[in-house]
């Protein structure tokens, strides 16, 4: 059984707008099955292993090289959620993002101490 995609996703139309642009993503595997191109995948996500078949050995390095490349962003997100003032924001999405690349030199600079 296939899981949906996070709703946000589909719904704004995310595939396509990467598309458009010729960009690329790396999601987890709850995106599994967002992307219905398998020839020209632009959301990449890793294998998930079923009760009677495990993961091969390559499968499971796949998932790791995922991992690691997601770890990075996982971790600036980590670190942006420490500034609580984020979750109160009211603002137009230009301020909004001029606002969080401001937190996140400031935050880079505190964990960099």
């Amino acid at each position: 059984m296939r899981r949906r995609s996070p709703p946000a996703s589909r719904y704004n139309h995310l595939v396509e707008h990467l598309r458009a642009h010729e960009l690329g993503a790396i999601g987890d595997l709850g995106f599994t099955g967002l992307d219905d191109d398998p020839d020209n995948p632009v959301v990449i996500t890793g294998y998930k292993a079923a009760r009677t078949k495990p993961l091969t050995p390559a499968k499971k390095q796949v998932n790791k090289l995922i991992a690691s490349v997601r770890a990075v962003c996982e971790h600036a997100f980590a670190h942006l959620k420490n500034w609580r003032i984020i979750t109160k924001l009211r603002l137009h999405v230009r301020h909004a993002t001029a606002l969080q690349r401001a937190l996140l030199v400031l935050t880079n600079i505190e964990v960099a101490r």
